[in-house]
């Protein structure tokens, strides 16, 4: 007989109790929804809503349950549909009668969104902590390649060199981006529901605050409605997890590109790469194309449950069931890529002279011979042009900006003096630019400290 039975002259057809169970993957929820139960019950018994000794008796017994649970020991039920009811028939197959006391004052409804904002608030919190360690890992390349000069691009063309270090700190600022979409989701996470039944509250007195004070959040939800029927901080995880393997994706795709024969930018350890069950010289770069994957995967996800959500009337309804499986996939991907990446990362060699010699080439000084020219006195439009004739004459030759004689360069405008060749050189164009931002390595130092000082903060 089920727990909610007693309306019921008829059982549930077996094909209904195998669709509608949640066990198969909410039994993920057991700590949180053990922790839930014992500050529930406590409450009760201060609140003399139930009898002290019964609330003693079932903290008492949780306490039990919360040490098999997490040595994975207590064994679940599909006749008993969800995490919530399966630990109600435990309780109550063991102390008896004083388990059916437990759930006095509150429904599954307020129950669950109970759980999956505990479960939500630690989830937010290793994916900090693991954003973190990838910064960290970023970090350390940044500062070992202050003077790597490498080629930047626009729509993967050679556009104009800066520096390895540079290149790992806008990454760094995209994933800084990233901890604090998490810091908001986590602040709307920390309400505690518990208090606002199956969507209008209780008769019983019940001291909600001390619930909250008991589980470490750090408000009560405001209406018992909403309490019940939110689910944006889950889509608020789901969106920033989306945002951040978005990051990850971008630069999976550069990590592909660099590790080609056509860049060798980059080595990626035997550790972090597969080889060719045909071809025996390939070296694939298996892991950042896999986490360029499970991008669609976790975008999914967060599909799957706008979708699931869009059309929904207050307050609960069974369509909000499906938020646990795309949560716990999205968080469990995301998770896995980032620590991959993060070891990938941790174990690559960046082959600072094939990046050098790239950024000598394409004319990617070419902007700074401009601007040489505007310093000289001629205005900038007309110094493009002058430029732009002398990159189609090198091209026609075969040679590059610091190939031609100064003969060859007054050709094209009388300006150009012996000075030029260091103020286009390739280091000279990265250090030149020490404005904050910039690729200069005294700015990317800053940049650098300024990223420390905000992760720590974050």
């Amino acid at each position: 007989m089920k727990l909610w039975g007693g309306r019921f002259e008829k059982a549930t057809d077996h094909s209904v109790d195998d669709f509608h169970s949640s066990i198969s993957f909410d039994q993920r929820l057991a700590e949180q929804d053990i922790l839930g139960s014992i500050a529930h019950a406590t409450m009760l018994g201060e609140q003399n809503i139930i009898p002290k000794a019964d609330a003693d008796q079932i903290t008492s017994a949780l306490a039990l349950m919360l040490e098999e649970a997490r040595a994975g020991k207590l064994t679940f039920s599909v006749d008993a549909e969800d995490i919530h009811m399966n630990m109600e028939t435990i309780l109550t197959e063991r102390i008896g009668e004083a388990g059916k006391r437990l759930h006095t004052g509150r429904s599954r409804n307020d129950q669950v969104a109970l759980d999956v904002r505990i479960y939500a608030k630690t989830a937010i919190e290793d994916a900090k902590n693991n954003l973190r360690a990838l910064i960290d890992a970023l970090l350390s390349i940044a500062k070992d390649n202050l003077v790597t000069v490498m080629p930047g691009y626009t729509h993967l063309q050679k556009a104009q060199p800066i520096t390895l270090a540079h290149h790992m700190m806008a990454w760094i600022e995209m994933l800084l981006r990233d901890i604090e979409r998490l810091n908001g989701a986590y602040e709307r996470a920390d309400s505690m529901p518990l208090g606002s039944g199956a969507l209008a509250g209780t008769t019983y007195p019940l001291n909600r605050d001390r619930v909250r004070e008991l589980l470490g959040f750090a408000k009560i939800t405001n209406n018992s409605l909403d309490g019940v029927a939110d689910r944006d901080f889950l889509l608020e995880y789901l969106s920033a997890a989306s945002i951040s393997m978005m990051h990850l994706s971008r630069f999976c795709e550069e990590v592909i590109l660099w590790a080609s024969a056509e860049f060798q930018f980059i080595e990626l350890d035997d550790g972090f790469s597969t080889g060719s069950s045909i071809m025996p010289q390939k070296k694939n770069p298996d892991v950042a194309e896999l986490i360029r994957g499970k991008t669609g995967r976790v975008y999914g996800d967060l599909m799957a449950l706008l979708t699931a959500m869009k059309g929904l009337p207050l307050a609960y309804n069974k369509d909000m069931q499906e938020d646990k499986e795309a949560f716990f996939d999205a968080h469990d991907n995301w998770m896995k890529c980032l620590t991959t990446f993060t070891g990938m990362m941790k174990t690559a060699r960046f082959r600072a002279e094939k990046m050098a010699r790239s950024a000598e080439g394409g004319f990617t000084n070419a902007t700074d011979a401009a601007d040489y020219l505007v310093k000289k006195g001629l205005p900038f439009r007309e110094a493009h042009e002058v430029v732009g004739k002398l990159v189609l004459h090198c091209i026609k030759e075969n040679k590059a900006l610091l190939d031609l004689t100064l003969a060859e360069l007054k050709e094209f405008s009388p300006l150009f003096a012996e000075d030029v060749y260091e103020a286009i050189s390739i280091l000279t164009c990265v250090k030149e630019r020490n404005i904050p931002g910039g690729p200069a390595p005294e700015a990317v130092k800053a940049a650098i400290a300024n990223a420390e000082e905000h992760l720590a903060r974050l």
